[in-house]
């Protein structure tokens, strides 16, 4: 039986190893030993090869009819969460100095839902979340090469299609239901090692934001717009989605997985654009810095929250 008390202390316990394995990459490329261009490679092999085999992994038990209901729930939730993000966007960041307005309008539409979500929501929900938290991943993929996209620079309508039709992501998602939905049985070896790749998605990823924030000096934490974004996507959207799921009777498991997700702090990438850009990069690398670090703290309660709900 999976308690409330059970479930917050496995979630602590999971952040703990989360905090140890971001402070060891911190001192670890504090100390040289770990190069930016390293980082860069590694965050290709991750999104390449590492996470949509932890993705196509999910699926690996079969999907029942009542989980395919689910999950066009979540798609549905997911895409709406999306247009409510655009809303947010017309109104609370409209003092912001231009280059940071774009900056925090991207991390409010794209946050780390992927790469950092997908490792929490498994640890929290098991096999079923993680499948749910890939589906999420669809509609996020579609505004971040779009929507987001455009809030840098012009986007080409075709380049913007191509890269989110041929993101690994969402092919790990496509093949999966396929998979799932198939009599097709892989080799059992070929299984055991998607899943063994799959497993380093939580140690790698963290290790790479570890990395990121060693490059933020501990100064910086105090900027009062990076903290106002903290509380708008950490705390005011969580409670505003579950608040909006609970009222239309969605499932539970479903409602806490779409909840968790839109708990995550801003995406990697946010700085990434804003540097390629010619935006406020070093604010936006505040913006990942802070929202993450005080993610530590929020995501725990949120997590404990919504196994209570369960």
């Amino acid at each position: 039986m999976y308690t409330v008390s059970s479930g917050v202390i496995s979630i602590l316990k999971t952040q703990l190893s989360i905090l140890i394995i971001m402070a060891l990459a911190f001192i670890i490329t504090r100390a040289g030993l770990f190069s930016s261009k390293a980082r860069v490679d590694l965050t290709n092999v991750i999104i390449y090869l590492i996470l949509p085999c932890n993705i196509f992994a999910s699926f690996h038990k079969g999907i029942t009819p009542e989980t395919l209901r689910q999950c066009a729930i979540v798609l549905i939730a997911a895409f709406a969460l999306q247009i409510f993000y655009m809303i947010l966007n017309r109104l609370l960041y409209n003092k912001f100095p231009l280059g940071q307005r774009t900056v925090v309008q991207y991390a409010t539409m794209v946050n780390n839902a992927g790469f950092m979500g997908l490792p929490v929501i498994e640890s929290v929900f098991g096999d079923v979340g993680l499948l749910y938290g890939a589906i999420v991943l669809i509609p996020i993929r579609i505004f971040m090469w779009t929507s987001g996209l455009s809030l840098f620079t012009k986007t080409d309508k075709k380049q913007s299609f191509k890269t989110v039709a041929t993101h690994p992501c969402i092919w790990a998602v496509i093949l999966g239901f396929a998979y799932a939905l198939s009599s097709f049985e892989l080799p059992e070896v070929l299984s055991g090692t998607i899943v063994m790749i799959g497993n380093c998605t939580m140690v790698l990823t963290m290790f790479i934001i570890g990395s990121i924030l060693s490059e933020v000096k501990p100064r910086e934490m105090l900027d009062l717009r990076c903290l106002y974004y903290s509380f708008i996507r950490l705390i005011a959207i969580p409670a505003i989605t579950f608040g909006a799921l609970t009222l239309l009777r969605v499932d539970p498991l479903t409602s806490g997985v779409v909840t968790l997700s839109a708990s995550m702090p801003a995406a990697t990438t946010t700085a990434m654009l804003a540097e390629k850009y010619g935006k406020d990069s070093a604010f936006a690398s505040k913006l990942v810095f802070i929202s993450t670090i005080l993610s530590m703290v929020t995501l725990p309660i949120i997590a404990g929250f919504l196994t209570g709900a369960l």
